[in-house]
């Protein structure tokens, strides 16, 4: 080994020569060991090694029997393009179809049958038997909705069918056969291609067939949708057994929606200003304050809905169906007052102790001072057969005109008198955001009409009452109430626009309270605030929306210009696309598209 040298008698220029030397060596050596890996990967553990990537299993549908059942499912729809999905049609937001299509498919819960012009992932519910009851539009939510399809079932493929029971299955889903005419193997194979080898192996197949419960051993199919689904949107029941002819569409006999708004409409006018004028020239009635509603013309109104009408002048006129129909009959209609909060939080095993358990919440009195005037929230609530596109927001248009002032009630009467108001007024319809389509309802064969008759089980039910019990006592593993659940997920969302709520009534109150108070207290300075926010002579309309929209000089629904007949609608379009030349179209009307009950969107 050599001597090391003896830096002590090396001159300054020697001395850097050698440190530069070594300084060029070392980064050699350091760019010579340093592995490409270690430069790239952004591991802060040295030991891992990337991951491979997952390779997608290869799904055999001829392995998996398949069931007809019914999904009820809820969405909130300001972040969607409405529920239906149209191949080919780009839309600026996503469809709650296509949402409930990538959930199901990711799942392998459906199998389509091929389609050569889609591409994959496209939306394809061809061979899945699939129906919707109501299309909601952009922006519409749902808490009721309906889809019927078939999906992947955990029962056993092999059983010999010509000599099984068929299903009867009672309210409690106690039953321990499974072979209806609504389940079927997928696809349907020869006796000699799946015949067992031996008949040991026959009997010990058709054993394990014919206990399988049909629910109990199913695949809990709310949990894997609501998994896979984005959290406004959730699965909230499904039913096991709908009857043969089953159609989410048609077998719906009624549809019942909510539309909601709070009182006051908007922050009211301030000053004497804000008083409206008595438009309707009503006796001993006091003058209106702009932004709140007088609900009780607006049920007044609401009430004249009720029954069969021909609802031409509700609805928007679409062409391509060439509807001539407009008959529509509306067994409930009123305006209800909607109790603010979560009803649920003053049930037993919500409340804040034990003790509680013995009663509902009551919140303590206020003092005098602590007193607030809370906006009231309403909802205008409407039941019928089947509804026109837009139809519920022209009603409720025309109610927001008569809660203002702006209208009589009779107006609903005038408008519905068709022969008397062939054409309807061009006025507008009200914003989509508050309305919910709320239930839909399947009445069964020869039963009460308006009662649901599906046998649903909804989320957190269980035909097993001892696990029921002990799943809802520790709130693990429940679907409903568990960890991850339907309602802890639903709560995430509310809580979030909970926040938004206190935060802008809380600055709505601070705005309010800063500042010179005068123009609240003193009537002379109320009436020039007044006066100056109305100095344009604009007419504030409220129309279901976040704020008034700004008219002019109100105009009367009566007085508007009128449109098109929708015999002259009709004509056009069917002119225009050649129905007319068509001897087929022609002998039927120039009506190849005749709009069917329900098929109307809302």
């Amino acid at each position: 080994m050599a001597n090391p040298a003896d830096y002590s008698k090396w001159s300054s220029e020697q001395l850097i020569d050698r440190v530069t030397l070594l300084e060029q060596q070392l980064q050699e050596q350091t760019s010579r060991y340093k592995s490409p890996l270690r430069r790239t990967s952004n591991s802060s553990s040295p030991s891992e090694r990337p991951k491979k990537p997952r390779r997608n299993r290869i799904f055999d549908p001829s392995k998996y029997s398949t069931r007809f059942i019914a999904l009820k499912f809820a969405y909130l729809g300001q972040r969607y393009n409405g529920l239906e999905y149209h191949a080919n049609n780009i839309t600026p937001l996503p469809t709650v179809e296509e949402e409930l299509w990538k959930a199901l498919n990711k799942a392998r819960l459906v199998f389509p049958t091929p389609n050569p012009l889609l591409q994959d992932g496209d939306v394809n519910w061809e061979g899945c038997d699939y129906s919707k009851c109501g299309r909601t539009d952009r922006g519409v939510s749902a808490f009721g909705q309906v889809i019927g399809l078939r999906v992947r079932s955990n029962r056993p493929l092999n059983v010999l069918r010509d000599n099984a029971p068929p299903t009867v299955v009672d309210d409690a889903g106690k039953n321990n056969v499974f072979l209806s005419n609504t389940e079927t193997a997928l696809p349907h194979s020869s006796p000699a291609e799946d015949a067992p080898a031996n008949a040991a192996s026959v009997a010990s197949d058709n054993r394990e067939a014919l206990s399988f419960h049909p629910i109990r051993d199913e695949i809990p199919y709310i949990s894997v949708l609501n998994h896979l689904l984005p959290p406004d949107i959730r699965v909230l029941a499904w039913c096991a057994n709908p009857p043969a002819d089953f159609s989410a569409r048609f077998s719906c006999k009624e549809r019942r929606y909510r539309y909601f708004f709070t009182q006051p409409a908007f922050t009211p006018t301030c000053g004497a200003s804000g008083l409206l004028p008595n438009r309707l020239n009503v006796k001993g009635s006091d003058r209106q304050r702009e932004g709140w509603l007088d609900i009780e013309a607006m049920r007044e109104g609401a009430k004249k809905f009720q029954g069969l009408h021909d609802f031409r002048n509700f609805c928007k006129v679409d062409p391509g169906k060439q509807v001539e129909n407009f008959e529509r009959r509306i067994f409930y209609s009123d305006i209800e007052e909607v109790t603010p909060g979560i009803r649920y939080l003053g049930l037993p095993g919500f409340q804040e102790h034990e003790d509680s358990n013995l009663g509902p919440i009551v919140s303590p009195p206020a003092s005098s001072s602590d007193q607030v005037i809370k906006p009231k929230t309403y909802a205008f609530a409407l039941h019928g057969s089947a509804f026109l596109w837009h139809q519920v927001r022209h009603m409720i248009a025309i109610l927001f005109l008569v809660g203002q002032g702006l209208e009589s009630p009779d107006l609903v009467s005038e408008l519905l008198d068709v022969q008397k108001n062939p054409q309807k007024p061009m006025y507008e319809m009200a914003e989509d955001a508050p309305l919910v389509l709320w239930d839909c309802i399947f009445p069964g064969q020869g039963k009460d009409p308006r009662k649901d008759d599906l046998q649903w089980l909804y989320v957190g039910d269980s035909t097993d009452f001892e696990n029921s019990v002990a799943q809802a006592s520790d709130g693990k593993g429940n679907s409903k109430y568990g960890l991850g659940g339907v309602l802890d997920r639903m709560w995430e969302v509310w809580r979030q626009k909970k926040m938004d709520e206190l935060l802008a009534g809380t600055l709505l109150d601070l705005i309010v309270d800063q500042g010179d108070q005068h123009a609240i207290t003193d009537q002379h300075l109320g009436e020039l605030v007044g006066r100056a926010h109305r100095s344009s002579g604009s007419q504030k309309v409220f129309m279901g929306g976040n704020r008034p929209r700004q008219v002019g000089n109100y105009i009367p629904v009566l007085e508007k210009p009128k449109m098109e007949s929708v015999e002259t609608v009709n004509a056009k379009y069917a002119k225009r696309k050649g129905f007319e030349a068509n001897a087929e179209t022609k002998a039927a009307g120039f009506r190849p598209f005749l709009l069917q009950p329900g098929d109307g969107r809302i």
